[in-house]
């Protein structure tokens, strides 16, 4: 498999990795929007979330059950953050993994794009 995000969960890429258990990997994106800027990512490899099954549930759980954890942590939750997952390349989508950014630390404006 040729996923960049697969390759940063099985080690062969190296990430400023901010949280990591069984399920999800939290790391630093490498162009960030924010001066928090961090990608969420299932350790499963789900192209995009029209390819999630009911057997994915857990992971999704996990993500935003750690996402949580991770911005209480460092500070954001009261402020606030942003959570996006862009599915496809019309939506900005440019791996074909499943993931989260989560972005804080500054305004974020609506409408997004």
């Amino acid at each position: 498999m040729d996923c960049i995000f697969c390759k940063i969960i099985n080690k062969e890429i190296p990430s400023k990795i901010i949280y990591e258990d069984d399920n999800i990997l939290i790391f630093e994106d490498i162009n960030p929007q924010a001066p928090f800027h961090a990608l969420a990512i299932p350790k499963i490899h789900v192209p995009t979330v029209l390819e999630l099954k009911a057997e994915h549930s857990n992971y999704l759980f996990k993500a935003f059950e750690t996402i949580s954890k991770v911005m209480k942590e460092k500070g954001y939750s009261e402020d606030g953050f942003r959570v996006v997952l862009n599915t496809n390349r019309a939506a900005g989508q440019t791996v074909f993994h499943i993931h989260f950014h989560v972005l804080a630390g500054r305004l974020l404006m609506w409408p997004p794009g």
